[in-house]
């Protein structure tokens, strides 16, 4: 069979004589008289001419040849699966169904996508009545692997690189801030491993570490976590520096029930261990959220700690550090990246002592000379699609310290950030 009678399929599929696009081959001329359909064919992706251009249309065709013809006009839905030529190519079709079958499955089975985000921070932070202006300029590329173990269980990673680019020295990190493992057991879904999750709106606890987490339930949705968590927690007093503890074991439980389709409810509690610089820490949550409609959402967390920071950190009471704080957050709408011209925006405050404070989602934390005393104040931002997948971010952070105001810590920021996600 002669490569040209791709006609017949041509006029199976419905083409016409003046609807083709621009001829890919260079031996089939624009006068030729399967000019049209095979042009029409090979912009449908349904025949492939040959690495030199040309479509060599008078040569013999093998049936499985043709049967991938037959394959990739069927999957265009150009003929039906009753079709005398699916009857007439079936065996060669089920061959090629497992073998494409299998390919797909492979190609499938792992996936890459990918974020890259440019950050500038421009602040001022006070300490004991000094000023100290701070500024930042950041590319951060992180990259997401995902892949099907089985028809249960899948695993996760992400590769984190960190440039900092306002400084000559060049520095950068690199590390996997993930991976792990995720499948269901008896209808919870277990992950495990290295990760990353923010419990509530993450007023309390934004964490990354090695950790399990286990999630079940549909109206009453139920999250159980243990592990040991990257700078949680503040280690003792270090020849008058405060030191993040890089390493702490904490585990809880958070309970979330949706009374209807607008309010919502979330409870939680977290424990942290006690070790040799701090006593053990534990936090109660209470919050109440609600969708006023599918734009807007106002959600607000009250939380108690079992001790002040001052017995956490001293082994003793102290009026200066509270054990209690709230926080509320208002959104509207939301920057889809794949939506041009979408935006959103927010606005935080926090009233929290450094008591209920595990790892706080304030970018402004870390500017503190004592971030255990906890923070108030707010921050308020928005969110602009400015073109696929890009995604332009600012926000505005005024935050002092909440329980020791002797020492006058405050600090304001403006962040600014371009996060392209591929």
């Amino acid at each position: 069979m002669k490569k040209s009678l791709v006609l017949a399929m041509a006029m199976a599929l419905g083409v016409s004589a003046t609807a083709f696009a621009a001829n890919p081959f260079s031996d089939v001329p624009a006068g030729h008289w399967a000019y049209a359909s095979v042009s029409k064919l090979a912009a449908a992706g349904i025949v492939d001419g040959y690495p030199d251009g040309t479509f060599k249309g008078d040569n013999l065709m093998t049936r499985y040849e043709m049967a991938q013809i037959v394959a990739k006009a069927y999957a265009k839905g150009g003929i039906g699966s009753d079709d005398k030529l699916m009857a007439e190519f079936a065996d060669e079709l089920d061959n090629l169904g497992v073998r494409v079958a299998k390919l797909e499955k492979k190609a499938d089975n792992v996936k890459i996508t990918g974020q890259a985000r440019f950050s500038y921070k421009d602040g001022e932070a006070m300490s004991v009545g000094d000023k100290e202006k701070f500024y930042s300029a950041e590319l951060r590329t992180r990259l997401y692997l995902s892949g099907a173990i089985n028809d249960d269980w899948s695993y996760g990673a992400m590769l984190q690189n960190t440039q900092q680019l306002n400084t000559n020295a060049q520095e950068s990190e690199t590390a996997f801030r993930r991976a792990f493992v995720k499948g269901n057991i008896g209808g919870a879904t277990v992950t495990a491993g290295r990760q990353a999750f923010t419990i509530g709106e993450g007023y309390v606890a934004d964490l990354t570490g090695d950790a399990v987490k286990v999630d079940f339930g549909n109206k009453l949705k139920t999250t159980l976590f243990a592990g040991r968590f990257d700078s949680v927690g503040y280690g003792n007093q270090n020849e008058g520096d405060y030191i993040y503890n890089d390493k702490a074991t904490v585990y809880g439980a958070v309970l979330n029930y949706d009374f209807n389709k607008k309010l919502y409810t979330e409870a939680g509690f977290y424990a942290q261990e006690a070790n040799d610089d701090m006593e053990e820490q534990q936090i109660y949550t209470l919050g109440l959220g609600y969708k006023f409609d599918k734009n807007i959402r106002l959600y607000g967390e009250y939380q108690k700690a079992d001790k002040s920071m001052s017995e956490v950190l001293y082994g003793g009471p102290s009026s200066d550090f509270g054990d209690d704080g709230w926080a509320a957050t208002l959104t509207y709408k939301g920057a889809k990246p794949s939506d041009v011209g979408s935006w959103g925006a927010y606005a935080t405050y926090y009233n929290q002592s450094g008591a209920v404070i595990l790892d706080s989602i304030c970018e402004l934390e870390d500017y503190f000379a004592y971030p255990e005393e906890g923070l108030k104040g707010y921050e308020v931002g928005v969110g602009y699609t400015v073109a696929k997948n890009v995604v332009a971010n600012v926000a505005y952070y005024d935050i002092d310290n909440k329980d020791y105001s002797s020492d006058d810590d405050s600090a304001k920021m403006l962040w600014s950030t371009v996060t392209f996600t591929f």
